[in-house]
């Protein structure tokens, strides 16, 4: 069986190490995206791109990845060093992508850039998934996804349109073609049992998953 051509890409954002994280880019090419390459060091890994205008990149960083390829570009251009590495590893196939550091860090708008940006590779019909180590995200588009996330643990649908036909099993609160409006809480801090199924007949939204969170139990 062929695997999925899998990229890492590593941002800027927070990340803590756990198996899942490790699980998730196992057998993953990597690519860097400025100031992630920070954990690459953590995870072991070396990236076979860089690619950014470094102005997040420190001196000793600098230095310790000195022989990693890099592909520069000006500080002042029309896309985030994030969207430029995810072009690259598209460019040399990937298929799934792994954002790892995606949420949280100093800046607000890249992270919610990197879930909005997820959403539109997953409507080019890429494999996409978004780690910190404390969360963890994927795309939902019209259709079904499983989930195995470990039961009495917190997940939320985050919708960035109307929602229509929403359906969720295995959870602690399910839902039955249910209509979400744009900005409703109602999908929020749900818990799985388990292994879950989200399904959507219209829409764009994020399952967001906190999978060592067992507030909700």
């Amino acid at each position: 069986m062929t695997s999925i051509p899998t990229f890492a890409i590593l941002l800027g954002g927070a990340l803590e190490i756990d198996d899942r994280v490790r699980a998730l880019i196992k057998d993953a090419r990597a690519i860097a995206a400025d100031g992630g390459m920070a954990h690459a060091r953590a995870l072991g890994i070396t990236p076979e791109l860089w690619v950014g205008d470094f102005d997040s990149t420190s001196p000793e960083l600098t230095e310790a990845f000195a022989a990693t390829p890099r592909l520069p570009f000006p500080a002042e251009k029309n896309f985030t060093d994030g969207e430029l590495a995810i072009e690259q590893a598209i460019e040399r196939g990937a298929r799934r992508l792994v954002l790892v550091g995606a949420f949280g860090g100093e800046r607000t708008d890249h992270a919610l850039s990197h879930l909005l940006q997820a959403v539109t590779l997953a409507e080019r019909g890429l494999d996409v998934v978004l780690t910190s180590g404390i969360e963890e995200a994927v795309p939902l588009l019209p259709g079904s996804l499983d989930f195995d996330l470990p039961a009495g643990s917190l997940f939320s649908v985050i919708a960035f349109t109307a929602l229509s036909g929403l359906s969720l099993t295995g959870v602690k609160y399910p839902l039955d073609a249910a209509d979400i409006a744009f900005g409703a809480s109602r999908t929020i801090s749900n818990v799985a049992e388990g292994r879950m199924t989200v399904s959507l007949l219209s829409g764009r939204a994020l399952v967001v998953a906190r999978p060592h969170d067992f507030s909700g139990a």
